[in-house]
Order: C-alpha cells, then structure tokens, then sequence
C-alpha cells in the first residue's frame, strides 16, 4: 500500500478494502502494522479468554479492533474492554466505548507500545491501559489519573505492576495470576 498523503482521517480508514493489511492511521498517516509473534499472540489469546471469563455482564473482550482517537488517529489495542451492547459489525470504536486498552510489547514496538499509544489513550480519555512486558511476562497497570501533562493532557499513573498476581478494584475486581496469561 503506497502512501500518497499525510491527511488521510478515519472516515478513509473505514473506506479501505476489506483484504487490506493491517493499519493503523497516525496523525493522517497509514502505518501498516507488523505481524505480531507467537508469543504474543499467546499472551493476547489467553488474557482474552480470563478477561471474557471474569469481567461483568456489562463489559465485553476483543481483540485488534480499531478505536478512532482523534479525526486522524486510529490505534488497535492488542485487547481491549468495551461496554456491552455495540453492533457486533463495528471495526472502529469510539474512545468512550472503551473501558480498557491493552498493549503487548514487542521487540519492534517497544517504543510505540510504552510511549506513544498510552499517551494517546489517555489523552483520548481511555480510563485504563495496561503494558505487558513479554520476556518474562510482567503486567503494568494503569489509570487514568489527575496528573496533567506538558501538553494539558491527564496521564496515567500506575495502579499495580506484577510478574506474579494483579489485584485491582478497577475497572471490576480484579485477581490475575499472571502465569494465567504466560506462554
């Protein structure tokens, strides 16, 4: 897919063929997204399946699905929460639709992945993210908190980080053996 612009914007991302790669748009521009690891698939599998077999009736557990942060920036959380009762034929959320984002990091996005995407979760107003670390698993959770950042931005700020066991009152009660969700 050959970039002829800088200014595309989520109604062009919805307009792509549906046997396009893999995009994600940021600030107007598509970015095609590497192919994950088996890994990390795993570790997105398997929290996957404890979120959708622990959180209340009123969330919902997907995988890779967009969530439009701003008119030209899309980003897709390796697993995220989202209230329930949204048309099961949506590809692109709304930053409200979402309770939780979720980044497993890679060799090749590490930067991307600590950096850049919980900053524009929180500035979109996304109430919780965690970061997994693959090498050993390790989960860092956060909310989003009162800190304003250089930009006049909330930031997250780290609730609980574990190799062991998450335990969190937000955004449900929360019990995660991390060895639950390692390869």
């Amino acid at each position: 897919m050959r970039q002829q612009r800088a200014d595309y914007t989520l109604e062009d991302l919805l307009t792509l063929p549906d046997d396009a790669p893999r995009v994600e748009l940021v600030d107007g521009v598509f970015q095609v997204t590497p192919s994950p690891t088996l890994g990390h698939q795993t570790i997105s599998s398997l929290l996957w399946l404890w979120l959708r077999s622990h959180a209340p009736a009123g969330l919902r557990v997907a995988q890779a699905v967009g969530v439009g942060l701003s008119p030209n920036t899309s980003r897709q959380p390796d697993v995220l929460l989202h209230h329930a009762g949204l048309p099961s034929d949506r590809s692109l959320l709304r930053p409200a639709d979402v309770v939780l984002a979720v980044e497993i990091v890679s060799p090749g996005t590490r930067r991307v992945d600590r950096f850049a995407k919980p900053g524009e979760y929180a500035a979109a107003g996304i109430p919780f993210h965690w970061r997994i670390e693959q090498d050993p698993v390790h989960l860092y959770a956060y909310r989003l908190g009162d800190r304003i950042g250089p930009g006049g931005e909330r930031q997250y700020e780290l609730v609980d980080d574990s190799s062991e066991v998450i335990e969190l009152s937000e955004p449900f009660a929360i019990k995660l053996p991390i060895a639950e969700i390692r390869p």
